[in-house]
């Protein structure tokens, strides 16, 4: 179906394409001036959002509707920012800006309203209201090239989580005419050597960091396959535990497998295996071939949202974990800590991980690490058991002499 919409100023093409195969309608706009196409975008998106309700949380999945108006969408230029709007009678608005700044543009911020007092879409909601989540996206992009992204990005702030694809978007488009020239997201680059498989759990809205003052218990064991066609590529099983130390306030937080997405690929130097659920964006795992021998933990990326909203990332791509000669893989059962930067650190349990030369789709005779190893205990064993026998002699000849030594006295 078309629709064509006047918005004030401006001449707005909306194109709806709606499909059975999916969850949600795709969108195409094209926003015109006097110039010709000033602003082009096509997406398609949903929202699943928590609410409260007398007794208990309940969540519910919006998909984007067909009857929505566009009012406040404008081009923009080099004093004012470009926005996309959409509302939705009363339920619902959406709106993503954009500012201008030499030859590069920024997209940043996303904002979302919902209004709980539609008793169709949130029965039961209590308190009622208009309630607002906005995602600081900070992303940059140069001028005259259209982004392409076919891949989930995936925005996590509770109560709501937002996904979005198959984008095409193009803002401050110059000359009229939407640029030929593409930039893919980095989610399509790594699926071009390997698609990814997301594994569809549903994101749990009750996963929250937690302050270090209260006991947190050890993580839930994952197991994470990755595949290269119809072979497997890489093998990972840990329990992942995330230490933030953000402004001094720490926090630590479970990674529960159940609730958690994962996809990654595999390259002959490299491997990648990346995580994310509700509040984390992405935890990549990036594993390089040292030597030709021996493999090791290279990079982790992560981005995520903390407790307060504020967004979180740290990268460091200078790492030397998880040491392994190429064809085995490498365990550690006891609690082990991977130190990312000074404010963040992940601890491991049950670690076992091969992200080279995978045979059958099982894990190769495994290298342990020093943790593990209690061949170093028996020379402890042993020099312990020495040493407390030596005291014992030492105490006994002590206690003879004395005895012989009162016994002369009495004579």
């Amino acid at each position: 179906m078309r629709l064509l919409s006047p918005v004030t100023g401006s001449k707005l093409v909306l194109l709806f394409l709606f499909l059975g195969a999916v969850r949600s309608d795709a969108l195409k706009l094209n926003l015109t001036d006097s110039k010709g196409t000033c602003l082009y975008a096509e997406w398609e998106m949903n929202f699943t959002i928590t609410y409260e309700a007398l007794k208990v949380n309940e969540t519910v999945t919006i998909t984007v509707p067909d009857k929505v108006t566009y009012n406040g969408s404008s081009c923009g230029d080099d004093k004012n920012g470009a926005k996309i709007m959409i509302q939705y009678g009363s339920t619902l608005s959406w709106a993503v800006n954009f500012t201008k700044e030499a030859s590069q543009y920024f997209i940043n911020n996303i904002t979302l309203s919902y209004n709980t007092n539609d008793t169709k879409t949130f029965p039961g909601a209590v308190p009622k209201g208009i309630l607002t989540v906005i995602i600081p996206v900070g992303s940059q992009l140069p001028l005259g090239v259209i982004f392409k992204c076919s891949s989930v990005l995936t925005f996590n702030l509770s109560p709501v989580v937002q996904h979005y694809w198959g984008i095409h978007l193009q803002a401050f488009v110059q000359n009229g005419t939407v640029s030929k020239h593409e930039q893919v997201c980095k989610e399509d680059k790594t699926a071009t050597t390997v698609a990814p498989i997301i594994h569809t759990t549903v994101p749990s809205p009750t996963t929250t960091l937690t302050p270090t003052s209260i006991p947190v218990p050890t993580p839930t064991v994952g197991n994470y396959t990755i595949s290269n066609g119809n072979a497997t590529c890489l093998l990972a099983t840990m329990g992942l535990q995330l230490n933030i130390t953000e402004e001094k306030v720490p926090f630590i937080f479970n990674i529960n497998p159940a609730i958690t997405n994962f996809t990654g690929s595999c390259q002959p130097q490299t491997a990648q295996l990346r995580l994310n659920n509700s509040q984390i964006k992405y935890l990549d795992f990036i594993f390089a071939v040292k030597n030709e021998k021996r493999f090791y933990l290279k990079e982790v990326n992560v981005n995520m949202y903390l407790a307060n909203g504020s967004a979180f990332h740290v990268s460091n791509n200078n790492l030397s974990f998880w040491d392994a000669p190429l064809g085995s893989s490498y365990m550690c059962n006891k609690e082990q800590v991977v130190s990312v930067s000074r404010t963040f650190q992940i601890n491991t349990f049950n670690l076992k991980v091969q992200p080279f030369n995978v045979t059958k789709g099982e894990y190769s005779t495994a290298q342990e690490c020093s943790l593990d190893d209690d061949t170093i205990l028996i020379p402890i064993i042993v020099g312990a058991g020495l040493s407390g026998l030596i005291i014992v002699i030492v105490i006994a000849y002590l206690i003879g002499r004395r005895k012989t030594y009162a016994g002369y006295q009495t004579l």
